[in-house]
C-alpha cells in the first residue's frame, strides 16, 4: 500500500529539497573561500547523512547546513538528537577512512537566511 500525498505537499517538499541543495552549495563555496577543501557533500552513512565534510590542514570538519526564514529559526533547527546522530555518523565516517587517521574532528554549522550573508559557526558542539 502506497502513501498518497497531496500534490501541493509534494510540490512544497520538492521546493524545500531544492532550497536545501542550494543552501548546501552556497555553504560549500563559503568554506572554499575560507580555504577549506570539500571532501564530501551529502555523505550518507548507515547512521545518517552529513551535509558537508571539509578539511583544513589536519582538521576534518563536519558541517550541518540549516536554511530557514530567519537566523534564530535556523539556529534553533539543530536539535540535540540531530547533533548526536551527526556525531555518530561523523565518528563512523572517520573510522572507516584510514587517510584521516590522526586528524582532529570539529563540528560546524552554517546558517542560511534569505537576503543575508551566511553565518559560519565554528566548533558548534563537541563530540
Amino acid at each position: 500500500m502506497t502513501k498518497r500525498v497531496a500534490p501541493f505537499r509534494r510540490a512544497r517538499g520538492r521546493a524545500a529539497h531544492a532550497a536545501g541543495l542550494r543552501a548546501e552549495a552556497l555553504a560549500a563555496w563559503l568554506l572554499r573561500l575560507k580555504f577549506y577543501r570539500i571532501i564530501g557533500r551529502r555523505v550518507k552513512t548507515r547512521l545518517g547523512e552529513i551535509d558537508l565534510i571539509a578539511q583544513r590542514g589536519r582538521t576534518l570538519v563536519f558541517v550541518e547546513v540549516k536554511a530557514r526564514g530567519d537566523t534564530f529559526a535556523a539556529a534553533e533547527a539543530l536539535s540535540l538528537h540531530q547533533r548526536g546522530r551527526l556525531t555518530r555518523a561523523a565518528v563512523l565516517f572517520a573510522a572507516t577512512r584510514p587517510e584521516f587517521a590522526g586528524f582532529d574532528m570539529r563540528f560546524d554549522v552554517v546558517l542560511m537566511t534569505p537576503r543575508r550573508l551566511p553565518i559560519h559557526l565554528r566548533d558548534a558542539w563537541q563530540a
